[in-house]
C-alpha cells in the first residue's frame, strides 16, 4: 500500500488535477508514481518538464527506455524496473535485450558504452575519467548524448528515490529488481 496518497481527479486540488490531466493526455493513463508525486505539484511539474525535454533529445525511445531500465536496476527500484521492462518490450526490446540492459550490457558497441558510462557516472558521482569519455567517443557517443546521460540519471534517480519513499501501488506487471535472472 502506498505510503503517500495516490491522488485522483476527485481528490486532487485544481493545480494537482491539471497536472494529472496533462499526464493522462500525454501517457493515456496516470501511473501511480504520478498520482503520488502530484501531492507535491512542484515536484511533478519538475519531473514532467525534464522528462519532456529529454523526449526531444538525442536518444530515441528504445535508448531512453534502456537508460531508465538500467538506472532503475542500479537503484533497485522494483516499480521502475517493472514499468520500464513493460515499456521496453513495447519499443521492441526482446526479453534477452531487457535482461542484458538490466546487467548493463548491449550488443551494439555504442549503446554498450552508453550503459558503461552511465554506470561509471552513477558509481563516481559523475567523476568519470578522460579515458572513459574517450572510449565513449570512439564508440560513437556524442557530447550531446554524454550531457543527456547525466540528465537521464537525474530524472530516473528522482523517480526511483520517490518510489522508494512513497511506495506507490505497482500498476505494471511485476519484475523483481532484486534478481535479474
Amino acid at each position: 500500500m502506498s505510503r503517500l496518497t495516490q491522488l485522483t481527479a476527485e481528490t486532487a486540488s485544481e493545480e494537482q488535477r491539471e497536472l494529472l490531466e496533462g499526464t493522462l493526455k500525454q501517457l493515456g493513463k496516470i501511473p501511480n508514481l504520478y498520482a503520488a508525486m502530484a501531492n507535491g505539484p512542484a515536484a511533478l511539474r519538475g519531473y514532467l518538464a525534464l522528462r519532456g525535454a529529454l523526449v526531444g533529445g538525442s536518444f530515441g525511445n528504445r535508448e531512453r527506455e534502456q537508460l531508465a531500465l538500467f538506472i532503475a536496476q542500479r537503484n533497485n527500484c522494483t516499480y521502475c524496473v517493472s514499468a520500464h521492462t513493460m515499456r521496453g518490450g513495447k519499443v521492441g526490446l526482446t526479453q534477452d535485450e531487457l535482461l542484458a540492459t538490466r546487467r548493463g550490457t548491449d550488443a551494439d558497441p555504442r549503446m554498450d558504452q552508453v550503459l558503461r558510462l552511465t554506470a561509471s557516472m552513477m558509481d563516481t558521482g559523475g567523476r568519470v575519467t578522460d579515458e572513459e569519455i574517450e572510449a565513449a567517443h570512439r564508440a560513437g557517443v556524442t557530447d550531446a548524448e554524454i550531457s543527456e546521460i547525466v540528465a537521464h540519471i537525474a530524472l530516473n534517480v528522482l523517480s526511483n528515490y520517490f518510489n522508494h519513499v512513497a511506495q506507490p501501488d505497482l500498476d505494471f506487471p511485476p519484475v523483481d529488481a532484486e534478481h535479474i535472472g
